[in-house]
């Protein structure tokens, strides 16, 4: 159960020592948008990431309101992309073409 110590120290951290949650994460994995074809490749990955991610800043506020404590950035974190666009896909463009969609 939490006290009201815990609860003044907290707040004593957050106003004074300046606490606050560096970083927040969401891990997406692009595993199932492997394709061979490079625009259903890049389609595929704006898509996933633009709809997984969509309530990534509100839900961060939402922690930050229910905590108390200020979360300083939101990111992502996605499947490497030499493991996506390396499989079924030739030539150097692929990255270069997967790497403007993100």
């Amino acid at each position: 159960m939490i006290n009201m110590y815990e609860v003044s120290e907290t707040n004593k951290m957050i106003e004074q020592e300046n606490l606050d949650v560096r970083t927040i994460t969401l891990g997406i994995s692009l595993m199932d948008c492997i394709d061979s074809d490079l625009n259903e490749l890049n389609r595929k990955i704006y898509e996933k990431i633009t709809v997984t991610a969509k309530d990534l800043v509100s839900t961060g506020k939402d922690i930050e309101r229910e905590f108390g404590i200020p979360i300083v950035n939101k990111r992502i974190s996605i499947t490497p992309i030499a493991l996506i666009g390396g499989v079924g896909l030739k030539g150097a463009g692929r990255f270069a073409s997967v790497r403007k969609i993100l």
